[in-house]
């Protein structure tokens, strides 16, 4: 068991380290598809190329798993409190993460007719992802700090746990759709040898398809926007939202002694007020805009005149 220094040094060092890995990530995967899915390699008998489904199922059960460990031994607690003594609001909010994941990494997967292989990058970088997801996610639950925040229970409270389930009951309502489609080809479309002639995929339509091609990502932000809100103070007020100068934040990003700074300074200081919460909200929608946008192009290029023309990639009406 590692001391309490040490975990918070651990601790800050992931926020940091989680922050920045996926926003140097987030313009590569702009240029470069994640080869897993529709863009899983064309050559299937690579050695590097793992089952679809049992390399998901390994990655993101990482998750749950960090989650619960960190929430349980609360290593930014002095002496780690019993379930028991934690707030309502905290025991709550963690069930809403191992929900959510019992559905990503377990039900989801094990209900899916078939799926594409993955090379071996993906479940890599999905593990490096969720270690530090979980790992940072369920230590922030279980601190004094969430402890006190969570103690007295707000209205934003509830209004995020409200976001919280129209966005997870919209998530798995609008994988459903997919899945759907891969039933009715599995069942249709058999080659002699008993198994389907590679991965099928049609346009799909129903809820928020109509005017979007990635509406299970959208509610996966809303989602997460929910419990960000429930769980966690704004990273920013609105008053310092407002003092924010267009020009100097320009000026930053094109300063090449800002990104020797953050990476010099230790994780204390960064971004301070950024918790998990918001951190994974942040990171997800990074590293899944990239994605919507290219997988939004595959449809129009594989569908051409035939895929509707007033869909919006991930974003209802804007993107």
């Amino acid at each position: 068991m590692v001391s309490q220094e040490t975990a918070m040094l651990l601790y800050h060092e992931g926020r940091k380290w989680f922050t920045i890995g996926s926003v140097l990530t987030a313009p590569v995967l702009l240029v470069i598809n994640a080869p897993f899915g529709r863009f899983s390699p064309q050559d299937q008998s690579s050695k590097l190329l793992l089952d679809g489904i049992k390399s998901w199922i390994v990655m993101e059960l990482v998750s749950p798993v960090m989650f619960t460990y960190t929430f349980l031994t609360s290593p930014l607690s002095a002496t780690p409190p019993p379930v028991s003594s934690l707030s309502t609001p905290q025991v709550v909010l963690a069930a809403c993460f191992l929900i959510h994941y019992a559905n990503r990494a377990l039900l989801s997967p094990l209900r899916t007719p078939s799926r594409s292989k993955s090379h071996f990058a993906v479940p890599a970088s999905g593990t490096i992802f969720n270690v530090f997801n979980g790992s940072i996610m369920g230590a922030y639950l279980s601190s004094p700090a969430a402890g006190t925040y969570l103690a007295t229970v707000r209205p934003i409270f509830y209004i995020g746990l409200a976001l919280w389930a129209v966005g997870f009951v919209g998530n798995v309502y609008h994988d459903e759709i997919l899945l759907n489609i891969r039933r009715k080809a599995k069942s249709k479309a058999k080659a002699p040898s008993g198994k389907t002639q590679g991965e099928h995929y049609s346009i799909p339509y129903g809820g928020l398809y109509s005017i979007i091609s990635y509406p299970n990502y959208f509610c996966e932000w809303i989602e997460w926007f929910g419990f960000a809100l429930a769980a966690s103070p704004l990273p920013f007020t609105l008053s310092e939202i407002a003092d924010i100068s267009i020009p100097s934040v320009f000026s930053s990003l094109f300063n090449p002694q800002t990104y020797s700074h953050i990476i010099a300074a230790p994780g204390s200081q960064f971004f301070p007020t950024l918790s998990p919460p918001w951190i994974f909200l942040a990171n997800e929608i990074v590293l899944m805009l990239p994605r919507a946008y290219r997988g939004h192009q595959w449809y129009q290029n594989k569908f051409g005149d035939a895929y509707p023309k007033n869909r919006k990639a991930v974003v209802p009406f804007v993107f």
